[in-house]
């Protein structure tokens, strides 16, 4: 075969330039785990847990080869986008970063990476996700329960490995950097955390943004948007979609110490959600004062 025969085509049988295959671009998504369990959890454990993981569930024959156990985690050691364990299991980080405007397609992506590995292998780099790559949704049984589990350091890593002196140093100074997270239990995807000197709770609300932009905004014109004496709503901020207010409560104080304050600004907040007139001048006063102080999460 000659040379010209070897050349690369740059032209189709009619004479006409030859169009290259590219792959499809990757559509931005604002609610990138809608349609999942637990929308709220996967935000979670994205957005806002220092140290958390969580096993899913793969829909009939979506398992990729060699991911049959797949645990979605925060963050893994030298924010390595996934690991498969010499166990088989494979781990992804969720805040390894995100290459596109679909952190449910990269994610996916990672998951396809990490089945691909052999054990005992931590994949450093996962090529960028394209409008073919799958997502989260096509993947994972959406019936399953999204169960996240938070933990008070990242021995989660090791699962019952024995670590030499440098690898146990390794882990310490990792775990040193989580700052104490508990689960609240009297509403859904709340979470105490106490970052230096102050405590707060994080609340991440299920409905569309803007829906419960305007539900807070009732009840912070009520003067009824705090969880009780000593507490008070700072503000919320945007992730993946979903608007998380974040209330200051006093340092000292336990995550126990704020459930009923919690259950029933659960219970204002629906009644908020449920209205249907108008906002009024206060509350719209209200709405502009939480959009001024919100920021958006990536």
């Amino acid at each position: 075969m000659g040379k010209a025969s070897r050349r690369r085509r740059t032209t189709d049988d009619s004479g006409a330039p030859a169009k290259r295959q590219r792959s499809a671009a990757v559509p931005y998504v604002s609610r990138p785990f809608e349609g999942l369990p637990q929308e709220t959890e996967w935000v979670a454990i994205r957005e806002i847990l220092p140290a958390a993981t969580a096993a899913v569930t793969f829909a009939s024959g979506k398992a990729p080869e060699g991911a049959e156990n797949v645990t979605i985690a925060t963050v893994l050691p030298m924010a390595w986008p996934a690991l498969h364990r010499a166990d088989g299991t494979v781990l992804i980080g969720t805040q390894s970063g995100s290459a596109s405007g679909d952190p449910s397609r990269d994610l996916a992506a990672q998951i396809l990476a990490g089945a691909a590995v052999e054990p005992g292998t931590a994949v450093q780099h996962v090529a960028a996700a394209t409008g073919d790559t799958p997502r989260l949704q096509d993947l994972l049984d959406t019936s399953a329960p999204f169960e996240v589990v938070v933990h008070e350091g990242f021995e989660f890593w090791v699962d019952g490995q024995e670590l030499d002196e440098e690898g146990q140093s390794s882990l310490d100074r990792a775990n040193e950097s989580v700052v104490p997270t508990k689960r609240m239990e009297a509403l859904s995807s709340a979470y105490w955390v106490r970052i230096g000197d102050r405590t707060y709770i994080r609340l991440i609300l299920p409905e569309d943004e803007d829906t419960a932009t305007d539900a807070l905004a009732r009840l912070h014109a009520a003067g009824s948007s705090a969880l009780g004496d000593g507490t008070r709503l700072l503000g919320a901020f945007r992730a993946c979609g979903l608007l998380v207010p974040v209330f200051e409560v006093p340092a000292d104080s336990d995550a126990a110490d704020h459930e009923a304050g919690l259950g029933a600004f659960g219970e204002r907040y629906a009644a908020a959600l449920a209205s249907t007139d108008a906002l009024t001048a206060e509350e719209r006063r209200a709405r502009s004062g939480l959009l001024s102080r919100q920021v958006t999460l990536r």
